[in-house]
């Protein structure tokens, strides 16, 4: 095992930030795992889980020791007249998991294309975009307890998945419902994905319906919707390459019924989606847009342009955004929503 020291972060996070791990090390199987369990220097030191370093706000440098996972590997592990059932190392890249998935003829998750970040980080956020979410087409993963040393395997009610919420975003308590709390115990090494037979397209988002009006397509296999996602973020989110930042920032909040007729009384604009529960989720874009921060910055942190819903680093990598000007935007958003609305607006990326 190797482990690096005052190793520059700001090529393995989306936003560009500068920042140094004071020491890292490289997880490419899960011997690298059993590895660093059996060092004594190491096997107790705090540690922090590092993936595509997309859905991150780092706001200095990170003290603890960095796993950085670079498990990689897909391979069809089931194919029944129900389902495929795909695995892939958590390392991989996500998008390049959509593609592959299609290229072998195992649709359904393309409606999840072009989301940054790893494999293994897609359960943690419980990824969703277009209608369809992670846990949709999850069927389970290997994990490694780092306390333990021990590797395990969890399906979807123990991943106990919500929006953008999983198991693993939350930290074991001395009591009650956090005691399964695995955030900074478990390092995720493989997730099989559940695609179903036959597959049904999911097409009822309005940027989609759209895209059948405009092509007269209306009966789109995996691939059209595929293409079309792809060429809808690019149109509305910029690459993090190009642009950094980490994605959707805000959970979109869900109110009550009541609380929804409310705001639509003052504001009858306001974009609005009825949940299954029963509840109403409202856009989070379009509130931070109606406080008029599209297009504004503090310090190299700015406001998307075309999606209020992201903040980018205008600093680009000469002259980088901070952590502290990406969050001090962050709590300047939120106050303006609160006071306009009453809405408390909630961080999709870990500040670090």
């Amino acid at each position: 095992m190797i482990v690096e020291h005052n190793v520059p972060l700001q090529p393995y996070n989306s936003f560009g930030i500068v920042a140094r791990a004071q020491h890292l090390v490289r997880i490419a199987s899960e011997a690298d795992l059993a590895a660093l369990h059996a060092d004594t220097e190491w096997r107790d030191a705090p540690r922090f889980v590092l993936g595509g370093g997309s859905n991150i706000v780092l706001t200095g440098d990170v003290k603890p020791l960095v796993l950085k996972v670079e498990i990689r590997g897909r391979r069809l592990v089931e194919e029944t007249p129900r389902a495929w059932i795909v695995e892939a190392g958590a390392g991989e890249v996500w998008h390049d998991t959509v593609q592959w998935t299609l290229a072998q003829g195992y649709p359904g998750l393309e409606n999840l294309a072009m989301i940054p970040g790893t494999v293994g980080g897609s359960p943690v956020q419980n990824i969703g975009a277009y209608g369809v979410e992670l846990q949709d087409r999850f069927d389970s993963l290997d994990a490694f307890d780092l306390e333990t040393g021990r590797s395990f395997t969890l399906d979807a009610a123990q991943c106990a998945f919500g929006y953008r919420d999983s198991v693993f975003k939350h930290v074991r308590g001395a009591g009650g419902a956090n005691d399964f709390g695995l955030a900074g115990r478990a390092l995720i090494t493989r997730v099989r994905f559940r695609l179903p037979k036959p597959w049904k397209a999911v097409a009822g988002y309005l940027d989609l319906e759209r895209r059948m009006e405009e092509t007269g397509n209306f009966t789109p296999d995996a691939n059209d919707i595929f293409d079309w996602i792809c060429a809808i973020r690019r149109a509305k989110l910029p690459d993090w390459r190009v642009l950094g930042n980490a994605g959707s920032f805000f959970k979109n909040p869900t109110v009550t019924p009541e609380q929804c007729a409310d705001i639509i009384a003052r504001e009858p604009k306001i974009v609005h989606y009825p949940m299954d529960d029963g509840s109403i989720k409202l856009a989070a874009g379009w509130l931070i847009d109606a406080c008029g921060w599209k297009g504004k910055s503090v310090g190299n942190a700015g406001v998307y342009e075309k999606q209020a819903l992201v903040l980018v680093n205008r600093g680009g990598s000469e002259n980088p955004v901070t952590g502290g000007e990406v969050m001090t935007l962050a709590k300047a958003i939120q106050t303006s929503v609160y006071e306009r609305f009453g809405i408390r607006l909630e961080p999709e990326p870990v500040v670090v």
